[in-house]
């Protein structure tokens, strides 16, 4: 999988597991250039989530909802994932 692939893929997995209304994915690797996971081949990446499967849920919850869509990435692919974890009515 190249780095241009990542972002789509990450991006495919969160809306077929989440179904969100909104979902924003940003590479941030080049950020990192020489850290250990860049070099090994691991990617930095953002995500803005919004969905409503957020609703009742702590943000620690939240956050291993989208860790759950990504699994098998989180252990290559995918370095360090920042994540922002919205239900529509706190993205207003």
């Amino acid at each position: 999988m190249t780095s241009g692939e990542r972002p789509e893929l990450i991006r495919a997995r969160l809306m077929e597991a989440l179904a969100p209304c909104e979902v924003e994915v940003r590479d941030d690797s080049h950020l990192h250039a020489g850290h250990v996971g860049a070099r090994e081949g691991g990617g930095h990446f953002s995500v803005r989530i919004v969905a409503e499967r957020f609703r009742g849920h702590a943000a620690l919850a939240r956050h291993r909802l989208v860790y759950a869509a990504l699994d098998d990435m989180m252990k290559g692919p995918i370095h360090a994932l920042a994540i922002t974890a919205l239900t529509p009515d706190e993205q207003r």
